[in-house]
């Protein structure tokens, strides 16, 4: 399967993140899981600061439902990063997100990946529309 780079230029929010002595394997580079948790810490981080998500006492939280991702380039602690955010899809309950791993400064990708939230009530874990703040923080964003 061939993948094209995705480019800085492609995205449109970028959260720095810095990389920590134990995000490295034992081959000596980040290891694969470690980047879900940047995507993760990256979208949470925006909708809280941009959207007023309230993880802790809020009425609506967002679930996983679905995650990939492809690696074009290895990082290895110390790098400085930064995850560039976009949104792909935004439905009534759902938003596909779509993020980009870059070295700090550079253009090209050194991973990229997807994943969806489904918006739900805390109390009965079934899907709800995406609340306002949340929907016009995520149209922000939108490709």
């Amino acid at each position: 399967m061939t993948h094209t780079t995705p480019q800085r230029a492609d995205y449109r929010h970028f959260q720095p993140i810095t990389t920590r002595w134990h995000d490295n394997d034992i081959y000596g580079h980040v290891n694969n899981v470690t980047y879900y948790s940047f995507f993760d810490s990256t979208v949470n981080t925006y909708l809280i600061e941009r959207g007023g998500l309230d993880i802790h006492d809020g009425s609506v939280v967002g679930f996983v439902v679905s995650s990939s991702c492809d690696y074009f380039a290895s990082i290895a602690y110390p790098d400085l990063i930064e995850v560039g955010l976009r949104v792909a899809k935004l439905g009534n309950s759902s938003v596909q997100y779509e993020l980009a791993v870059f070295k700090a400064g550079e253009d090209e990708a050194c991973a990229a990946g997807r994943f969806v939230h489904v918006f739900v009530d805390r109390g009965s874990n079934l899907p709800v529309s995406i609340p306002d703040t949340l929907r016009e923080a995520l149209q922000v964003l939108v490709v």
